[in-house]
């Protein structure tokens, strides 16, 4: 009996037990896995060679991850699509939302790939014990990865997560719905009810599965500083991945949204930064977009002049489109950081491949905490990519999710903001007067089916957990406070 082995699992155990005391006392979870990271160093370093029995826990979470990727990604969609009311709706507001969401993503992922090429991100990193011989079997030729992309049979896509046909399958039956809807609403009234309850259970058990985050970072740090001799070394690939992804992320907020604003919205982008100031700062420190969602379509309203019926609608839709900092830059960068940390060739027909990927799993972004950690996982697994970097890089994702939020929440009110000048309803008498106190701004009605949430009512945390579509990148159970608190 590996006597050693028995003695690093209940050394183990006995942390968890204290990151279980923390976090009764509420401590936040991002703290948590930090905390998490140094025990798990110091697990590692004092049973070097002895964690044959901890390695496991680590691997079962990566397992539940994987495991709840593809019903995400459907209820997401569903929701989103069928929460747009009506055809016309869709083609105008919704199609426009939807367009530019998913074109400041696009910006987002090839700036992430350049910076990430140019910098040779990941070069000399070590990945511990990942097997690269079984990415063999899982490169193909653009053609067949293409063809891959069109669903044959949905159910063993749904098996064996297949995610661009689950996505493509998803959105044709949320379209139908929505034809449906519009010529006889009470038809498919039963399916919306049962696609909303099916979110609100699938969001629930997420939380369960994001919230063991901090132990499974124990587990899998010690693994790996025991496999990497701990190596000190390794951390500055870390730290060049964090930095790169500030970097990265306040660019692509302030400079590439700039000149959209300036461009296709025709405002000063300095002036409409000021405006939203206190979303970008709320988004920042709490590290949820859904937390920030009534202030953001508040300060929408009250200050830019963007109208209820489009901020209410294109702010939250972006919480589950889109979303540049953790559907675009987080998995681009990790996608990179894995070839070049395991010397794997790719290509440029690769990396086109990777583009589209990471584009159209964007438009299933699933709108709960840990999206971030989800969507990278998505992306990896349909790129043939190993996603044990998923794991070891959780301690600098929980601090990069400030920078990524602060992204998500820009860009989804540059969209509302350009959709609202394209539509010819932008109210520059509003963003030109001075700066209202907008967070005390009373809700306007919206159309109805539009996900709004109001800003004059502060729910209990699980109350706005079960019914926001949760947009935080954040690897915490819940928000750390009320929305509408700032």
């Amino acid at each position: 009996m590996r006597v050693w082995d028995l003695v690093a699992l209940a050394v183990t155990l006995g942390l968890f037990a204290g990151i279980l005391a923390l976090s009764r006392r509420r401590v936040n979870v991002s703290v948590l896995t930090l905390v998490g990271l140094v025990l798990g160093v110091a697990v590692g370093v004092v049973f070097r060679g002895h964690v044959e029995y901890v390695r496991p826990i680590g691997r079962v979470y990566l397992n539940l991850l994987l495991a709840i990727v593809a019903p995400l990604v459907i209820v997401s969609i569903l929701s989103s699509i069928t929460s747009l009311g009506s055809t016309a709706q869709l083609r105008t507001i919704g199609a426009r939302s939807v367009g530019w969401l998913l074109g400041l993503n696009v910006v987002a992922i090839f700036l992430a790939l350049g910076a990430a090429l140019w910098t040779g991100l990941g070069t000399g990193a070590t990945l511990g014990d990942v097997d690269t011989r079984s990415l063999d079997s899982v490169r193909k030729p653009f053609t067949d990865v293409f063809i891959e992309f069109f669903p044959t049979n949905v159910v063993k896509d749904v098996a064996e997560n297949n995610i661009i046909p689950i996505i493509l399958a998803s959105v044709l039956i949320a379209v139908s719905c929505s034809l449906i809807a519009d010529r006889a609403p009470q038809k498919v009234a039963p399916f919306k009810a049962f696609v909303e309850a099916v979110r609100e259970i699938v969001y629930r058990a997420v939380g369960f599965v994001i919230g063991l985050t901090p132990y499974a970072v124990l587990a899998l740090t010690a693994a790996f500083t025991a496999a990497v001799a701990a190596d000190t070394s390794q951390v500055w690939p870390l730290l060049a991945l964090l930095v790169t992804a500030f970097v990265v992320c306040f660019v692509h907020t302030y400079v590439v949204n700039g000149v959209f604003v300036r461009v296709s919205a025709d405002l000063d982008p300095v002036a409409f930064f000021r405006k939203i100031l206190p979303a970008q700062i709320t988004a920042f420190t709490t590290q949820s977009s859904a937390g920030t969602l009534p202030l953001t379509t508040s300060l929408l309203r009250g200050r830019v002049g963007v109208p209820a019926e489009i901020a209410g609608f294109t702010a939250p839709l972006g919480t589950t489109i889109g979303m540049p900092g953790c559907a675009g830059i987080w998995p681009i960068l990790l996608a990179v950081y894995a070839v070049n940390a395991l010397g794997i060739p790719y290509g440029l027909g690769d990396y086109a491949v990777l583009v589209v990927i990471a584009s159209v799993v964007s438009i299933g972004t699933a709108g709960v905490p840990g999206t971030a950690t989800v969507t990278a996982t998505t992306v990896l697994a349909a790129a043939g990519l190993p996603l044990e970097v998923v794991i070891l890089t959780l301690p600098v994702s929980a601090l990069a999710d400030m920078a990524r939020n602060n992204d998500n929440v820009t860009s989804a009110a540059v969209a509302a903001t350009i959709v609202a000048r394209k539509e010819g309803r932008l109210d520059d008498s509003v963003f030109a007067a001075p700066d209202s106190d907008a967070t005390s701004d009373p809700t306007e009605p919206a159309p109805s089916g539009t996900p709004v949430v109001a800003a004059s009512t502060v729910p209990d945390d699980d109350d706005l957990w079960g019914r926001l579509p949760v947009g935080a990148c954040a690897v915490e159970p819940r928000p750390r406070e009320h929305a509408g608190a700032r």
